[in-house]
């Protein structure tokens, strides 16, 4: 064994794997590795040796291998189903495995590892063996090594660091330093995230390839030979901090045209025997030569890349390999009679090795690349709302998994086994894992996927349920049963719904106090609630909405809402008590006109009388007004017999028919309830579509919850359902959307910052991804609109924000998936009904971010609310907090959750941006000691943001941009181990020795 002390680890670079596994005692100890004959000669080390005077061709044997999409993760790794794709995935490993062995100088690059974790698994300890060996000397190389290769469009930053993490982790204590990758690798997502490639590069990655791009932003590129570039992927963070060396692959993620030698290819095998007819070495060195040295004259170096593979290929690679080692040597034979090319196995880090070598400087590229197109009206645009339930589902799918894994540790080991049973995260945590997959979360699978993708998650939230159960009666002191009530967006739970005295837990899983309004549904007319010091808590009963009621189907009989707010403390739980009153007063009634105007103490919103619809937001503190009305639409989906293109809108693609959409109804009918505890005005404008607007008593932003479908099909039109918001606000063309949940960006309508746009589709050229929030602004006024999920949508007009929020197309888009996305259930075989919320806020813009940031956090990591029936237990511990005090307003709490025993795994977060708050866009300074309740901090050491290196040995490639007018990095020291800075948009990752007070 190798040991250092906590503070001092100058040895932990190589054996970080293994020293995660052992912090114990104060001390930091790791065995000497895998194999201590020999040093490993993996990474960059292991690369074949070029030729600096020819064109060097590096081929990358791999496979693409969807963790779902045509068929399920099981079906895929098992080779079920072939009838709908041929595919198994551990008959791709085993042969790939079996040929490495029989040349050393193949290589095979891996990228799923939650498909490899399975297969190793089921492997015997000498095949481990010999795939470490394979490892160790770089002939197998793990690269970008997620749990899957994430959506980068529809996914939430925090979902993607924990997918990564989980792949990276494995990947580290099976491997060692051998087993981490250099080099991320989103080859078939469908545009990509400017906050993806600022993870990545905190991640420690060298550099980052992916295969699609917009065809303009592609030819482009070809004809100034910038391929290559270096993307600067935040505003906030200094130079090179989230600077990632980014490279575009040639043929997407395909072979050349010709050279396809997978058993489901049809190109013609090298056929080198010259006493047969069919000899064929001369054809194919004269076609491999042409189309190498056509593909370096768009490319920078005197180095190209080849990816040989595609889905699902290499199941039989004996076919691949015997004829990639026979084209190596015979176009290499051709350097004899005065050939310039260089072919050589290779993987995309030894590509990267050899660009970095050239030591040239490389285009800068500071926005994105969305959206994606791949012809003139064939934008990739709408899998950003595709399959709106299971994009909320999987929203608040990671709300519950940060909660399980913050209360199995606050609740110590009792969480994991308890009076309820065994429990776990990390059911959950895989299940998670798997939905970032590009066509899971992304809505672009087969409609049988996306029922394992969501079936998958409802069994990790069970196994989650028993924890936190064990986790809040270690807490409380209560073993009673707690009940959870997972459809309360419906206004279904039993036990509210009979019980004439119950409890409700609140836990809030933000390191901040959160006040939440709570809704349940009850068939009494009037109740008492009291908070956790017995005090009286303002409520209301309100009549259960019509909508509400069509959309139950018989899930729920409940005809009234109980509506109050609560209270909860940071990283904590508080408990409120209910009791049904037999002589209160009745419920609020239901108005059935128009009201001209609800308001609170924050915000006044008015209506128009004759329309039934919003026409102005106030905010009462800045004094500050603009027109607003908003109302539904949809667009005429595109079924592909058009003059223009034949194109059909479908999972992927966004084409309507028409730039104008056909509104639903010009007038709403209405009803409205006003109390003290919450206001709300209950539009109907057609069986399919309604909305409640609401504003609760004392908040500062207003509520706009929509349900709509199932979507009429009867006119054989597909349709494409948004919701338009337009106001006053100048905002001559401009609007801002999120990435991935962070950092905004600015969009111009009919724009792109690194080519000139020939725009081809007035609307779908002009979809963003929206994953938390978008907003309009001007010089005075900014209306942030902050999303439940993610979705698409853009600004067609000043002044107008539009979000689409639901899809049901008749045609399938000709992208692979094989089927239209008209989405049905068993509780709604007419097609499917969505429910979902907008959260709208007025504000200056100077400090329109301390408002929007919060609320987005806020929606995110929603309390999570559990009922216990009957009294509790006159010792039952009502409040808890697992902080000493409460987070400041600009830091964020993204990560707390068990590593191993005596260690967890903590990340803090500032979520402001540089300049986009007076007050919160300043450095902030933690206290790692003081920070929670429960737990005493022996020990700390940072780590990067994917938590496989320690921070101090992270070092990167050193990039040059062709232009560069930002400052190189500087260090900032912090002022002691334990006192750690945070800047804006800066994520610090610590594992934390920890006791259990």
């Amino acid at each position: 064994m190798i040991c250092g002390s906590f503070s001092n680890m100058a040895a932990r670079s190589q054996q970080l794997a293994a020293a995660l596994l052992s912090l114990l005692g104060g001390v930091l100890c790791f065995p000497l590795g895998q194999d201590t004959e020999r040093t490993p000669t993996c990474g960059y080390e292991s690369c074949h040796a070029t030729k600096p005077n020819m064109l060097n061709v590096h081929l990358v044997p791999h496979t693409h291998d969807d963790v779902g999409w045509l068929k399920t993760v099981d079906q895929y790794y098992y080779g079920d189903r072939n009838d709908i794709q041929h595919a198994g995935v551990q008959y791709i490993l085993d042969s790939v495995v079996d040929q490495l062995l029989k040349n050393p100088d193949r290589r095979f690059i891996y990228v799923e590892t939650a498909f490899f974790y399975r297969w190793w698994k089921q492997q015997s300890s000498s095949m481990q063996q010999t795939v470490k060996q394979l490892v160790n000397q770089g002939r197998l190389e793990f690269v970008n090594g997620g749990w899957c290769m994430s959506d980068e469009a529809t996914t939430h930053y925090s979902a993607v660091i924990d997918q990564m993490t989980m792949g990276l982790r494995f990947l580290n204590e099976t491997f060692g330093p051998c087993g981490r990758p250099r080099v991320a690798w989103h080859i078939d997502p469908f545009g990509h995230a400017r906050e993806h490639a600022s993870m990545f590069a905190q991640m420690g990655y060298d550099g980052f390839f992916f295969g699609r791009l917009d065809y303009q932003d592609r030819a482009r590129r070809m004809m100034d030979r910038e391929q290559e570039l270096l993307w600067r992927a935040s505003d906030s963070l200094t130079p090179p901090m989230a600077d990632l060396f980014t490279g575009i692959l040639p043929n997407g993620y395909n072979p050349p045209e010709g050279f396809c030698w997978d058993q489901s290819c049809d190109d013609p095998p090298i056929r080198d025997d010259p006493d047969l007819e069919d000899y064929n070495v001369h054809d194919v060195v004269k076609r491999f030569l042409i189309i190498a040295n056509s593909q370096a004259n768009v490319y920078k170096t005197n180095h190209i890349i080849m990816t040989m593979g595609s889905d699902f290929q290499y199941e039989n690679a004996n076919l691949w390999y015997k004829n990639l080692d026979k084209l190596i040597h015979y176009v290499n034979g051709q350097q004899a009679n005065g050939s310039k090319v260089n072919v050589l196995y290779s993987t995309p880090s030894c590509y990267l090795q050899e660009l970095h070598r050239a030591n040239l400087t490389w285009a800068l590229k500071t926005d994105d690349f969305f959206p994606y197109a791949d012809d003139a009206h064939d934008f990739w645009t709408g899998y950003f709302t595709s399959r709106p339930a299971l994009k909320r589902y999987e929203r608040i799918s990671n709300s519950n998994l940060q909660t399980c894994n913050q209360l199995e540790i606050l609740g110590g080991p009792v969480s994991r086994k308890g009076p309820f049973g065994d429990g776990n995260s990390q059911t959950m945590q895989k299940a998670m894992a798997v939905a970032q997959h590009h066509d899971a979360v992304s809505g672009t699978e087969k409609q049988h996927v996306a029922n394992d993708y969501a079936r998958r998650l409802a069994n990790g939230w069970q196994r989650c349920q028993v924890l936190v159960s064990n986790s809040l009666s270690a807490l409380s002191g209560s073993s009673a049963k707690r009940i959870y009530c997972d459809n309360l967006n419906i206004s279904v739970c039993p036990l509210t719904e009979s019980s004439k005295k119950f409890s409700v837990n609140v836990y809030n899983p933000l390191a901040r106090p959160v006040t939440w309004p709570v809704r349940l549904p009850v068939n009494g007319t009037s109740y008492v609630v009291s908070d956790a010091e017995g005090k009286s808590v303002d409520c209301q009963v309100v009549p259960v909405s019509t909508s509400t009621r069509d959309v139950r189907r018989n899930r729920g009989f409940a005809v009234n809402e109980l509506m109050f707010q609560v209270q909860a403390p940071p990283l904590g739980f508080t408990t409120y008590s209910v009791s049904l009153l037999q002589d209160g007063p009745p419920p609020a009634s239901t108005q059935h006109r128009t009201p001209t105007a609800i308001q609170n103490k924050f915000l006044r919103v008015t209506f128009d009388p004759d329309t039934g619809l919003l026409s102005s937001l106030s905010n009462l503190e800045t004094k500050q007004t603009i027109k607003l009305t908003q109302n539904f639409y949809w667009y005429n989906a595109s079924d592909g017999n058009n003059e223009k293109s034949n194109q059909p809108s479908g999972a992927y693609i966004f084409r309507p028919n028409s730039s104008t959409p056909f509104i639903i109804s010009k007038t709403a009918k209405t009803e409205s309830i006003q109390t003290p505890v919450v206001q709300e005005v209950r539009q109907w404008f057609a069986p399919w579509v309604s909305q409640v607007v609401r504003l609760y008593g004392d908040s500062r932003a207003l509520e706009l919850e929509w349900t709509i479908g199932p979507l009429p099909i009867d006119d054989d039109l597909g349709k494409e359902v948004i919701t338009r918001l337009d106001t006053s606000i100048k905002t001559s063309e401009y609007f801002y959307t999120d990435s991935n949940g962070r950092e905004m960006l600015q969009r111009k309508k009919d724009f792109r910052p690194t080519w000139n746009l020939v725009q081809s589709e007035p609307i779908a050229g002009n979809y963003y991804p929206i994953n938390s929030r978008a907003f309009i602004k001007d010089d005075v006024d900014q209306l942030t609109v902050v999303t439940d999920r993610s979705q698409g949508g853009g600004s067609l007009q000043n002044g107008s924000l539009e979000i689409m929020l639901h899809r049901r197309l008749l045609y399938d888009d000709v992208r692979g998936v094989g089927e239209p996305l008209n989405e049905s259930s068993s509780v709604f075989p007419e097609g499917l009904v969505v429910r979902g919320r907008l959260q709208l806020s007025l504000d200056r813009p100077p400090s329109a971010a301390d408002a929007h940031r919060p609320l987005a956090q806020q929606e995110v990591l929603q309390p999570l609310l559990t009922f216990t029936d009957g009294d509790l237990h006159p010792n039952t511990r009502l409040q808890f907090s697992g902080l000493q005090a409460a987070l400041p307003p600009a830091v964020h709490l993204l990560t707390l959750t068990q590593w191993d025993k005596d260690s967890v795994l903590l990340r803090l977060e500032h979520q402001f941006q540089s300049q986009e708050s007076k007050v919160n866009s300043q450095p902030v300074t933690v206290n790692l000691q003081k920070l929670f309740s429960t737990l005493e901090v022996l020990g700390a050491s940072e780590l990067n943001l994917s938590a496989n290196q320690w921070k101090d040995d992270m070092t990167r490639f050193h990039w040059t941009p062709e232009t560069d007018a930002k400052p190189l990095l500087k260090a900032f020291p912090d002022a002691s181990v334990w006192e750690v800075t945070l800047r804006p948009m800066e994520i610090r990752t610590f594992l934390l020795r920890v006791s259990f007070r």
